[in-house]
């Protein structure tokens, strides 16, 4: 069996100093590590329980099947934020019928990212033993 230890997804953005003024700026992830220098340098970024790494640089945009899944305690909230920090919203929180509340944004390149605010007595909130 595998231990893993860490995990991180890893983006190769066509513009890595757009990419890093998206995520550090605009969405305002705390920097875990910066490695390299000048535009070229990589970038890790806190993303609750993992890591996003902004690294290298890519001729073409990411594959849309890759999305990010990040989990907030308040989608409406985060939704002022966003629009307030000029991040457009592809698609409004809205309550799925799964009981989840998503809002869809997308990074410079693209990346369909979204926003998920699990609610109260919600299954996903269930802890065995608790």
């Amino acid at each position: 069996m595998v231990h893993v230890l860490s995990s991180r997804i890893l983006l190769h953005p066509t513009d890595p100093e757009r990419s890093r003024t998206f995520y550090g700026e605009q969405l305002g992830l705390a920097v875990y590590r910066e490695f390299g220098t000048g535009s070229e340098r990589g970038t890790v970024y806190f993303l609750g329980g993992g890591f996003l790494e902004v690294s290298g640089r890519a001729r073409t945009p990411p594959d849309p099947a890759v999305r990010l899944w990040m989990q907030v305690p308040d989608v409406a909230a985060a939704q002022e934020e966003l629009t307030a920090a000029g991040v457009p919203i592809v698609r409004p929180a809205v309550k799925e019928p799964w009981g989840l509340v998503e809002m869809w944004i997308a990074d410079p390149d693209g990346t369909p990212i979204v926003l998920v605010e699990v609610p109260a007595g919600h299954p996903l909130r269930y802890r065995p033993g608790t």
